[in-house]
């Protein structure tokens, strides 16, 4: 029997563990957290001796293919749901939100009365379209990204456009009005600042929109999206993976295929014929002792940044209060330039915060919707751009400016009862991501499709450069990360394609 050992017990272990034991092969996973779950678990705080439970990292659900969600167990384990009501958008000024309507008609009319939009907003949904079942045939087959591959399936216009190309070209050839291009292109900078200027970020917009288990939106799970992760580690150790936690590895013998590890004082060493790191990118190389190979010029710097708002009462919005449960989005830029230079001077780590925009989830709403009360509700405001270097007990006055500018647009704002947030360093310390970033690395050019990888194997796109029974599945391989597991789920069938030869 093959032993398999994988190192993490985030999504993208877990999903590979579960194909992989699934597989007949013996799995053993080494995390070195006390419970599993990376970025994908709860935490909890008492107010007025009422206790409540909400995410600490991850908060929503989106890019996890259907497949992966029913394969799993998943789907007899997670209830969720994503709201079919349009996404909301205020702009600097706005009193009335700009409505995102999933149907194409709508929606164009909504951003010619609103933005003056002229272009050709069905076009675009139409080309995007295109280019996600192509992406979503590469998760379901397995399939290593490649150029050659999209321009066989895509044509050489689409490709150029939508993979190769920069988000500034791919936005300007169907859209004319800022407002439309900001909406549509505000995912290229949705881990890390990427340029829109930057050959391959085009890639980044198709891409945030692939996930197949809500049809390509994103949305929520009732009582947290932490029970993807709690749930699939109970079907996992139901299947026989074994789970070794609060273990730190002293090294990993290459030569000699063994992992040693510390857990409870104890010194182990666990033999494989393949070992996975489901880990952050830097990981690996600081642990393989015989570590020769270098990826150099890693661009890990993260911008994004959370708080978590909780309210005594349900939220009551000013405006659009019918849409509860819809994600709304708060842009401090009205032009291109201006959002470029934001994201690019939280780069330069010039400044604390450079307003670009805030991405409201309503997830008490959404709690209600699915039938779970909760004490308190709960808003997150996702933040786009913090500078890295400050934990957020030095940013208070950061916090209160992300606060003040969601609370105009809220009816019962004095119900606001406590707050927390994350800054990127908050999420590099307690995450482990090594610069703060939500993918771990950044999605620009020479890091998004088929870049976003590691190995030297054009045959094994998850191989660890040339070693031919180390893999690596994290988040800063293809696709990305999100709770979505599709690294992991490419790798284990990579891997069991190699078995099999």
């Amino acid at each position: 029997m093959k032993k398999i050992v994988i190192v993490g017990s985030g999504i993208n272990g877990l999903v590979a563990a579960n194909y992989l034991v699934k597989e007949g092969y013996d799995v053993t996973i080494i995390e070195k957290k006390d419970s599993t779950g990376g970025a994908c678990i709860k935490d909890s705080i008492q107010i007025e001796n009422k206790k409540i439970d909400f995410a600490y990292g991850a908060t929503v659900l989106g890019m996890m293919p259907d497949f992966i969600f029913k394969e799993t167990g998943l789907v007899d384990k997670v209830e969720g749901f994503y709201p079919k009501t349009p996404k909301l958008v205020y702009f600097q000024g706005d009193n009335k939100t700009t409505k995102i309507f999933q149907n194409h008609d709508q929606l164009e009319k909504e951003l010619r009365e609103k933005w003056n939009e002229k272009g050709r907003i069905s076009d675009f949904r139409n080309d995007e379209n295109k280019v996600i079942n192509f992406i979503q045939k590469l998760y379901k087959e397995a399939i290593s990204p490649s150029l050659e591959l999209a321009n066989q399936i895509l044509g050489k216009e689409l490709t150029s456009m939508w993979i190769s190309g920069t988000a500034k070209d791919l936005l300007d050839h169907y859209f004319t009005s800022d407002k439309t291009k900001l909406y549509m292109g505000m995912t290229v900078i949705e881990s890390g600042p990427a340029s829109i200027y930057d050959p391959g970020t085009a890639f980044t917009i198709p891409l945030m929109d692939s996930g197949s288990v809500y049809d390509g939106y994103w949305g929520y799970v009732k009582t947290g999206i932490w029970k993807i992760t709690e749930s699939l580690t109970k079907i996992n150790s139901d299947l026989g993976v074994k789970i070794h936690l609060s273990s730190s590895i002293n090294e990993v013998d290459a030569f000699n295929n063994s992992v040693s590890f510390v857990k409870d004082d104890k010194d182990y060493k666990l033999n494989y014929d393949h070992l996975i790191f489901a880990t952050d990118p830097v990981t690996p190389s600081n642990l393989i002792n015989d570590f020769k190979n270098e990826k150099n010029n890693l661009d890990l710097i993260g911008t994004s940044g959370k708080v978590t708002a909780f309210f005594k009462n349900p939220v009551r919005w000013k405006e659009s209060n019918n849409y509860s449960d819809s994600f709304r989005f708060i842009f401090s830029t009205d032009t291109l330039k201006d959002f470029e230079d934001a994201s690019q001077n939280a780069l330069k780590n010039s400044g604390d915060y450079f307003p670009g925009f805030i991405q409201i989830y309503p997830d008490g709403s959404a709690q209600r919707t699915m039938g779970n009360k909760e004490n308190y509700d709960k808003l997150i405001f996702f933040t786009k751009n913090l500078s890295y270097n400050k934990k957020a007990n030095d940013l208070e006055d950061i916090k209160k400016k992300i606060v003040s500018t969601v609370l105009p647009y809220i009816e019962n704002s004095d119900d606001l009862v406590y707050s927390k947030f994350l800054t990127p360093k908050d999420l590099n310390e307690t995450f482990l991501f090594p610069k703060g970033n939500i993918d771990h690395l950044t999605m620009t050019g020479n890091q998004n499709f088929d870049k976003r990888t590691f190995s030297s194997q054009s045959s094994n796109f998850y191989s660890y450069f040339d070693y031919n029974n180390i893999y690596y599945c994290g988040a800063g391989s293809f696709p990305c990360g999100s709770v979505a597991g599709t690294p992991g789920y490419m790798c284990s069938k990579q891997i069991i394609k190699a078995i099999k030869q």
